[in-house]
């Protein structure tokens, strides 16, 4: 029988999200956060409609201030009087700050052309205004700044690892099955696209919470020991599997299955590797509370070789299915003395824990 994920679970609450997002926030406090420190973080941050949104503020801005700094430059010098207007001024010796200047709007044009070092031509700034070209000198170093600054926050944005990281997947479900007389917590990560991570790394964490959900015991994070089921230089190109031993070592040696459904906890899975292409890192998080954990279940193969294709083909469409296989539902500790024990003595232990699930 293959088992899916089914979305009329009962939702618990959970401290990470099944699509990586933190479920935490910080409580009011009096000390106030500043945005401006960190102005380019946010910009990286936030959605693309806002990034593009700040960057045109950030342009129009820029282009209105300085268009207001040098028509107050022009009204002083008295360019913007109707005598000293270019179609007037052409036939008396008057010699503007700027050519071709008559109202704001050519301003403004003027101020684009100079942080865009656009330069028509036609417009253009004389020796008549020593101060016009300390103002013309600040508005090319500021533009060519703020275009480096918007520039780079396009780039990182197009190329940061969390684009990356959408591409990586956790099976929707762990699961618990035998390996070699070891009950062993097993979950699935894969990569959808060609392109290789290296330096992977596969961690685990259990968070066990208190009598009411909210309440989380001891503030206590129990890091499991995981092995994946290939080597540790291992280019990741195919889903691999990330198996926790239940041994003595393991916090859910005494747990049987009922324990195991009736408890509230958390498993927070972590994976953080290197693209090969960029060098960049890239990291991605999920977690599986109690009811997503199924006990006797195996996952499905993905891998098959394909004649048509004359190659190894991944079936994604199979990465969160499993199959029921036979599991003892006791506790690996009950597991591992039952293989101590004589035939008799197992038989009698064996139809007592039945009768105990029956009952």
């Amino acid at each position: 029988m293959i088992h899916r994920n089914s979305s009329n679970r009962r939702r618990t609450e959970r401290m990470i999200f099944k699509n990586g997002q933190v479920n935490l926030d910080k409580s009011p406090s009096k000390y106030r956060v500043s945005v401006f420190p960190d102005i380019v973080t946010v910009f990286i941050e936030a959605r693309w409609r806002w990034t593009l949104v700040y960057c045109f503020l950030t342009y129009i801005t820029t282009w209105s201030l300085f268009a207001g700094i040098w028509w107050s430059i022009l009204y002083i010098h008295g360019d913007l009087e109707p005598d000293h207007l270019p179609h007037i001024n052409n036939a008396t010796d008057w010699t503007p700050c700027v050519r071709e200047i008559y109202d704001f709007t050519s301003i403004f044009l003027f101020s684009i052309e100079i942080h865009t070092t656009i330069g028509y031509g036609t417009r253009s700034l004389t020796l008549a205004c020593p101060v016009a070209m300390i103002v013309m000198c600040i508005e090319s170093i500021l533009g060519t700044i703020v275009q480096s600054f918007v520039v780079g926050i396009v780039f990182a944005k197009l190329t940061r690892s969390k684009n990356r990281a959408h591409t990586l997947l956790f099976s929707k479900n762990a699961i618990i099955n035998q390996r070699d007389r070891d009950l062993c917590l097993t979950f699935r990560v894969g990569n959808t696209r060609k392109s290789r991570i290296i330096a992977v790394n596969v961690h685990a964490y259990l968070i066990r919470y208190g009598t009411r959900t909210s309440d989380m015991l001891d503030n206590e994070h129990i890091k499991l020991d995981l092995t994946v089921d290939a080597s540790d230089d291992i280019s990741f190109m195919f889903p691999i599997s990330a198996v926790h031993r239940i041994n003595e070592n393991s916090p859910f040696f005494r747990m049987s299955a009922y324990d195991m459904l009736k408890s509230k906890l958390e498993i927070l899975v972590l994976f953080d590797g290197t693209i090969e292409s960029t060098g960049q890192l890239v990291q991605v998080k999920s977690s599986y509370t109690a009811h997503e954990i199924l006990w006797g279940h195996r996952f499905l193969q993905l891998i098959s070789y394909q004649k048509k294709r004359n190659g190894f083909v991944i079936d994604y469409s199979k990465f969160d299915e499993t199959i029921r296989v036979n599991t003892p539902l006791c506790s690996a500790k009950d597991l591992r003395n039952f293989y101590g024990m004589d035939k008799a003595t197992a038989t009698r232990t064996f139809y007592a824990t039945a009768y105990e699930l029956a009952i």
